[in-house]
């Protein structure tokens, strides 16, 4: 084309037709996490490894290494709900996850935006808070259970966690079934809760979803004789990338939880500390030096049969 010629319009316009759609976009909130084991690091791994876009919004900074936590850092309440609001101007999204907002006040800013996009799925994922003073994560876990929660579609955490934030005055000999922490969840106006590494008595942990009415579906899985950090941001954030794409529920929360399996089962331990989830544990090498596939290789699905779920179906 010469520097005086004018493009066709025509043909522009028949070259932005036939480009494919971007991927499905999901807006994180979570903590900056050096280790890359969970916050957002370990959301944008997982949400690129299950085929959507992860659009990281910075809530907190926490400092540890793969072994503990030490301390985080909050960003200004007006920083956290600001860059939210930019991004969500210009791109449309289809999932939230929540991870850890840092203090009452970022939740409370998180909530509001929340609030604007009543249609938008939302994961809301509970760590543990136990580094944080007492007083802080009460008011902490107060704002979480009274703004986040009414909005939640599902609540993720672990039996133990759940249960002190659900629960903080069972005293039955008992533990509680996944049915009565999805009670009280809802009574806090959260649709579902995940409850994961409910304890059985042999070398299994059950995984399971469920509402007021009872368990849904869930995985049992064989436990592991190692400790994992970053398992559960990234089954949160492997269940809103598959809800995204309009997965259904039950279908999405056993293909997350078989992310999360395999994931864990392909970890690796980068330092002194604990093992990190492989999210790209597809990613297998190519065909053998003498032809053969590797160990483990399944093949893509032929172009005409190809899943409109996320790439992760190895």
């Amino acid at each position: 084309m010469s520097p005086t010629s004018q493009p066709d319009p025509e043909v522009e316009q028949t070259a932005d037709e036939q480009e494919s759609p971007p991927p499905a976009c999901v807006l994180s909130f979570n903590a900056s996490d050096a280790s890359g084991a969970g916050g957002l690091a370990g959301d944008i791994a997982t949400i690129a490894a299950m085929g959507a876009h992860c659009l990281p919004v910075v809530t907190a900074i926490v400092l540890r290494d793969t072994a503990e936590i030490f301390e985080h850092e909050n960003l200004d309440p007006d920083t956290v709900a600001e860059q939210a609001r930019h991004i969500l101007e210009d791109v449309p999204i289809t999932a939230w996850k929540v991870g850890f907002l840092g203090n009452a006040e970022s939740v409370s800013a998180v909530a509001e935006v929340l609030s604007d996009y009543p249609d938008v799925p939302l994961v809301t994922y509970l760590p543990s808070v136990a580094w944080i003073d007492e007083d802080e994560q009460q008011s902490y876990l107060d704002a979480l259970r009274e703004l986040v929660l009414p909005q939640t579609a599902v609540l993720v955490g672990n039996h133990k966690t759940l249960t002190d934030f659900l629960l903080p005055d069972w005293d039955n000999e008992r533990t509680p079934s996944a049915r009565e922490l999805a009670v009280a969840a809802a009574q806090a106006g959260a649709q579902h809760v995940l409850v994961t590494g409910i304890q059985l008595p042999n070398q299994f942990v059950d995984n399971v979803l469920a509402n007021s009415q009872g368990p849904i579906t869930g995985e049992k899985f064989e436990r592991f004789e190692t400790s994992f950090v970053g398992a559960g941001d990234t089954l949160a954030a492997a269940l809103a990338a598959l809800l995204s794409v309009g997965a259904e529920l039950h279908s999405a929360v056993s293909e997350a939880l078989s992310f999360l399996d395999q994931s864990l089962d392909a970890g690796f331990r980068p330092g002194m500390g604990n093992v990190i989830p492989d999210r790209f544990f597809w990613a297998l090498p190519g065909a053998e030096e003498d032809g053969s596939e590797p160990e483990g290789f399944e093949p893509e699905p032929e172009p005409e049969q190809a899943p409109k779920t996320p790439r992760r179906m190895h």
